[in-house]
């Protein structure tokens, strides 16, 4: 195993995922459920299954794709979600 691109793949989804809505839906239900357990298994089993397609979906795109270009289409993707995220958010201060 690639025990230096393992702890780059921990380190990159640990701080994404750090504050964003599913924690925050993780702490609501949490907080407001009388099993934490149950709360806490519901949202490991949905991350490790996001992850699986992520990696699963990526995995094939890069048989077909060069590396290059995939590492630019996920960029443009993520720089539009983000200008959407900003957009919204700055639609929303009025």
């Amino acid at each position: 195993m690639d025990w230096q691109l393992f702890g780059l793949a921990f380190l990159t989804v640990f701080l994404a995922e750090i504050g964003d809505k599913s924690q925050l839906a993780a702490i609501a239900l949490s907080g407001s459920s009388n099993s934490p357990k149950a709360v806490f298994f519901g949202s490991v089993a949905a991350l490790i299954l996001t992850s699986l397609l992520g990696v699963i979906i990526g995995g094939s795109m890069s048989q077909f794709l060069p590396q290059r270009l995939l590492k630019a289409l996920v960029a443009i993707g993520l720089m539009l979600m983000s200008l959407k995220l900003l957009w919204v958010s700055s639609g929303q201060e009025n």
